[in-house]
């Protein structure tokens, strides 16, 4: 038994690792593979296995014998009995069953299990008689092939993930070539080309024996995740339909389609609010997807799915899939599905659908990895903790719930701090992110800033982010809508004052807005202001969970009345 490992083990599946140990990063590393940090004091962070993080781990390779082989080789006083057995039962249960196109009915599937027990088990459990199951031998079940996504959704949620070995349909065929220099690609730095990681990506996503073909690929901001999915498309050479956040991240896979393929304008489609073309290509916005003309009405633009023989669907920023696209995704599980993001974090729990409909995780490289090889930047992150003054003091004293936040991340004085921050970073590119609109009103007047809002026209946001893009505009205030997808490859410092609660996905995009390599030293700085002593601070602890478990440490440090350096 070792006695001086890094983690504690306990019975609950909960691991607690010790910050202060020689061994912390490299454990941090191993554990992120089949566990999820769920807090991280100063003493001890926690992670959690659960069934779900050790599915992912399964689909990238990792078996019961060498999670278990990791968590004793770390382990300070052992690991508890029975809880290795429960880790193997766990990850047994990924391929139990499968399922497969019928022998004779290509209207049916085939659902087969390794024991006939399991599906003796699984027909007493609520639920299942809605898959729409015919039970046709002692370990097989027959449906029909509309049930593909919910019979995958149902199973999971019951404990047994689905091998899906039911393959997927060609789509309309389509001639994609990569644009080389000699063909009028930029050529400068060779970026149409994939990167190791980028191409490492690609396969893992492509898969062997039957298994690609849908699942997620986890990179940083910043790492090219646009490339990785148009090198799918060029490797299937289909029809594709790509879905993404919002207008402006519209624009920029359309302008990368442009510069790094040989696709031709009338190939390439936008389908936004402002538009609407279905062409071979067509990227469209979740928003546009999920519109209806009254509330409860019906999505009018959900036939998008259907309105051409797809080959390939893209889901950029798939952590932020609409429930309604989930519905939809459920019923095209014949098409190749890639989900794109920085984070399989939701805010609504829902990881396991995305598991279930678009795919496990195929690809996922750790950010400090990207950083140390220089494929994105080095961030220092910094909380600052801001005091408040007497009167806003006693307004949030007697407030209640949600004024309290909203009081405390509105705080009058880090205002000043901002100023204080841009004067220090004069000459960078610096972003100013927060969540109320009156607060940055108020902060653009005070610093002189411009400011993009959900309500500034999408040209105007064009223009802004341009002018930033060529350094004629030095500092640049966002709410939100700067959160994710937006191509700012020289902001080099970002200073957040104020976000939405706890949100952990939405620091990690925030944080992404600074990741593209750097001129010189390859640096970026993240400043996150905190109100002292206030419920801001305890919800800034959850946001940065992800970040910590990427291996992000934040130096903490207090501004005081009348400071004039905090830095």
């Amino acid at each position: 038994m070792e006695a001086s490992g890094a983690i504690i083990v306990q019975r609950d599946r909960t691991l607690l690792l010790e910050c202060a140990h020689p061994g912390f990063e490299t454990a941090r590393e191993e554990l992120a593979a089949f566990a999820e940090l769920s807090k991280s004091p100063s003493l001890y962070h926690t992670y959690r296995i659960t069934p779900l993080s050790l599915w992912h781990a399964a689909a990238l390779g990792q078996t019961a014998e060498q999670i278990n082989s990791t968590l004793a080789r770390l382990a300070r006083w052992g690991v508890p009995a029975g809880l290795q057995e429960e880790i193997s039962l766990l990850l047994s249960r990924y391929g139990q069953l499968t399922l497969h196109r019928h022998v004779d009915q290509p209207d049916r599937l085939t659902l087969r299990a390794e024991a006939a027990a399991l599906l003796d088990e699984l027909e007493q459990q609520p639920g299942w008689t809605e898959i729409g199951l015919t039970r046709s031998g002692p370990a097989e079940c027959d449906c029909c092939v509309a049930s593909r996504g919910k019979l995958k959704q149902e199973l999971t949620r019951l404990g047994y993930p689905v091998l899906d070995y039911a393959g997927y349909h060609k789509g309309q065929r389509l001639s994609v070539e990569w644009r080389r220099p000699d063909r009028g690609g930029k050529g400068n730095d060779g970026s149409f080309e994939l990167r190791p990681y980028q191409q490492e990506a690609l396969q893992r996503f492509q898969g062997e024996g039957g298994m690609g073909g849908s699942g997620v690929v986890v990179l940083p901001c910043g790492a090219g995740k646009t490339v990785v999915g148009i090198g799918v498309l060029e490797s299937l050479q289909c029809e594709t339909l790509i879905l993404t956040s919002n207008a402006t991240s519209v624009r920029q896979w359309i302008e990368e389609l442009r510069e790094r393929t040989q696709l031709q304008d009338e190939e390439i489609g936008e389908y936004s609010g402002e538009r609407r073309q279905v062409r071979p290509v067509t990227v469209a916005t979740y928003q546009i997807l999920t519109h209806r003309r009254s509330k409860g009405g019906p999505f009018v633009h959900m036939n998008l799915f259907n309105e051409r023989n797809w080959g390939l669907i893209i889901y950029d920023e798939v952590h932020l899939l609409p429930a309604p696209v989930f519905r939809a995704t459920a019923e095209i599980q014949a098409t190749r599905r890639l989900g794109l993001t920085a984070t399989l974090v939701r805010e609504d729990g829902r990881e396991g659908d995305v598991f279930s409909l678009i795919g496990p995780k195929r690809y996922d490289m750790p950010w400090k990895m990207l950083e140390r090889q220089g494929w994105i930047a080095s961030v220092e992150c910094i909380e600052i903790a801001v005091p408040m003054e007497p009167v806003l003091r006693r307004q949030y004293l007697y407030a209640e719930g949600k004024e309290k936040f909203r009081l405390a991340a509105a705080n009058p004085a880090k205002r000043a701090l901002v100023a204080q921050l841009v004067k220090a970073h004069r000459g960078a590119a610096v972003l100013v992110i927060g969540q109320y609109l009156d607060q940055l009103d108020q902060l653009a007047e005070y610093i002189r800033a411009p400011l993009i809002t959900g309500k500034t026209p999408q040209e105007e946001r064009n223009r802004l982010y341009a002018a930033f893009n060529e350094g004629r505009i030095e500092v640049l205030i966002v709410s939100k809508v700067a959160n994710f997808a937006v191509n700012l490859p020289d902001a080099s410092v970002a200073i957040e004052v104020s976000g939405a609660f706890g949100s952990r996905q939405e620091e990690a995009q925030r944080l992404g807005r600074i990741l593209r390599p750097k001129a010189g030293g390859n640096r970026a700085y993240f400043y996150t202001l905190v109100t002292a002593d206030s419920r801001e601070q305890d919800f800034a602890l959850r946001r940065r969970l992800f970040l910590t478990e990427q291996g992000y440490e934040y130096a903490v440090r207090t501004a005081a009345y009348g400071e004039e350096n905090v830095l």
